[in-house]
């Protein structure tokens, strides 16, 4: 428990203002640990030619003749002192830097988040989960309360959906600021989360007392760009090399800040998970995402009904709260890059030796503001319409969101219209959805255990294409969930069968979702935070912008044929994870960006 709360914001402040008494670590008691922390292989690499990797070719060739050199003007040196790092290696005067390399004391250091116990992965991941429903939840919940919000300011049906949308737009915009910001080892995860949550607790005040519509859309969109549980979940269980990258703006603030980190090959690329169990905690993610749009109208009808409006929101306020206080006592940072770089400064006070740098830092000097920019703004939009794999499965993906959102909003038509639910039962019907999720974890999981895992190699690596079977199943399930919803939802058949049949939309999901995330994770490793980032905006826009048309269509329609039209689309898309099965490693040799090696 006590390295548990050692690394959350509440012992970081516990740390600080006892001078590192309260909580400390080994090193805090025993300075002479430092050299165990010390990678020495790596830090003789930079004594010898300036970085941490191996030679570059030609390197090689040339330290025969670079040796020779040496010898022949050693007789020029003496009496001059050679520089030698902490460890006792010479420092090539023309190519070495005087750099101790800090990181992981052995391959079973319990700092390393990859090397937590399994039930602090669990807490972590339970704690993820609690905050994804937090903010997921956010979005449906405002749907029970249209009608209050259109008889309160006076618009029309289609503006009151604005509130929705243009939360949902934020989920897209948000990431592409403060996700960048937590790679930043200085920074962390923690601070970001917790500062982005603390805003977006306070922001519903204005949300809730809003004097004017235009005032309850701004804080609306600026709630929901405050924070997306989606880049933490890429971030926890993606295997993106460039996830270590350190993007920040040149700040005259920071100015040792400036540069940014490309990759630490050998840090651990998802923060808890490996690439071979990543698809597990995806799934486990899966549920919350799913849950919070489908909880939102179940706890939100009730108090729209028996309360105003903005009762909504003030639940929603309440929630994140209370998950707010939890991950501040209970959250611990999972940044590996910011447990290095906290840990080589420490060394650094403890011991007055300013040569200990974690690679994250040493790194950093190699990137200028202008590839920063680059990376966090250009390269997402750019591989997402250069590269036809990315574009293919992020609009895939994004039709989907789409069509969840334009779906959702049929039922009330559905539920109210046809079967006379009340506002508060209407929630009720949205639970087969979480229902599906949940039905279709086992079998999944047991495809992953049996056939998934025993094709990895020996470095826990699995060829991209091998993640699209699933989804292959799961693109059927979308149709079948529309048509079956429209053509059951009669009033001479029971409301069940509709409920049933929205079962197949969240499994369908699932197995989608969970393949293609992981696809493009494994086909494009280094640049997997760019290619999910312009999934996020992708998904995102089209979320926002269907259900501004949902209900024109489907009274113009009807329930049968619109949800049929939604159903068609979606058969439409199917071939896309085939299509990528037989031909993606054709297309991934022929990338500039993607993985080749497999």
């Amino acid at each position: 428990m006590t390295e548990l709360i050692r690394d959350t914001v509440f012992g970081h402040f516990l740390r600080f203002v006892s001078h590192g008494q309260i909580l400390p670590y080994a090193e805090d008691k025993d300075p002479n640990l430092w050299k165990r922390y010390v990678h020495e292989e790596k830090s003789e690499r930079m004594a010898r030619h300036g970085h941490v990797g191996e030679q570059a070719e030609g390197e090689g060739d040339t330290r025969q003749a670079d040796q020779a050199a040496s010898q022949e003007t050693s007789r020029t040196r003496v009496g001059k002192d050679v520089q030698t790092n902490a460890l006792g290696h010479e420092v090539d005067e023309e190519k070495g830097k005087n750099v101790n390399v800090v990181h992981w004391y052995s391959d079973n250091d319990p700092e390393n988040p990859m090397n937590w116990s399994l039930f602090k992965k669990i807490l972590v991941t339970a704690e993820i989960c609690l905050l994804t429903i937090s903010i997921y939840i956010g979005s449906a919940i405002y749907t029970p309360g249209l009608e209050g919000v259109v008889e309160y300011y006076g618009v029309s049906q289609v503006k009151a959906t604005l509130g929705l949308s243009l939360f949902v737009a934020g989920y897209g915009l948000g990431p592409m600021l403060w996700a960048p910001m937590s790679e930043i080892p200085q920074i962390g995860r923690n601070p970001v989360y917790i500062g982005t949550l603390f805003a977006f607790v306070v922001l519903q005040l204005p949300v809730a007392l809003a004097e004017n519509f235009a005032m309850l859309l701004c804080f609306r969109f600026i709630t929901g760009g405050e924070f997306n549980p989606w880049h933490l979940a890429q971030e926890l269980f993606s295997n993106s090399f460039e996830a270590y990258m350190l993007f920040v703006p040149a700040s005259p603030l920071l100015p040792h800040q400036i540069h940014s980190l490309t990759f630490a090959p050998e840090i651990p690329s998802g923060d808890i998970y490996t690439p071979k169990k990543r698809a597990y905690g995806i799934a486990i993610w899966g549920i919350a995402a799913v849950s919070g749009p489908v909880l939102g109208p179940l706890i939100g009808g009730f108090a729209a009904q028996y309360e105003q409006w903005n009762w909504t929101i003030w639940e929603l306020m309440w929630l994140s709260a209370f998950s707010l206080t939890l991950f501040i006592f209970f959250l611990p940072e999972t940044s590996s890059a910011n447990i290095l770089y906290r840990r080589a400064r420490r060394l650094r006070h403890l011991t007055g030796n300013e040569s200990l740098k974690c690679e994250p830092e040493i790194e950093a000097e190699s990137m200028t503001s202008k590839d920063v920019i680059m990376i966090a703004l250009v390269r997402p939009l750019t591989l997402n319409f250069t590269e036809p794999m990315v574009f293919l499965l992020n609009l895939y993906i994004a039709l989907i969101y789409g069509l969840l959102y334009i779906w959702f909003e049929s039922f009330p038509l559905v539920f109210e219209g046809v079967y006379g639910f009340d506002l508060s039962l209407e929630g009720v019907a949205f639970v087969g959805i979480l229902v599906g999720a949940l039905i279709a974890i086992p079998p999944f999981f047991w495809y992953l255990y049996k056939y998934t895992e025993p094709q990895f190699n020996e470095k826990g690596e699995l060829k991209p294409e091998k993640r699209l079977p699933a989804a292959c199943v799961g693109a059927f399930f979308i149709p079948v969930c529309l048509f079956w919803f429209g053509w059951s939802a009669r009033p001479d058949i029971h409301w069940i069968m509709p409920v049933i049949g929205s079962a197949f939309f969240s499994a369908g999901t699932l197995l989608l979702f969970n393949s293609v995330l992981n696809y493009l994770s494994d086909a494009y490793p280094t640049y997997a935070a760019s290619v999910l980032a312009g999934n996020d905006l992708m998904r995102s826009s089209f979320g926002a912008g269907f259900p501004l048309f949902a209900t024109a269509m489907y009274n113009h329609l009807g329930i049968a044929w619109a949800s049929s039209t939604l159903a068609f689309l979606s058969i439409a898309f199917i071939p896309i994870p085939f299509v990528l099965y037989k031909y993606g490693e054709r297309l991934r040799k022929s990338s500039k960006h993607a993985r080749k090696d497999f």
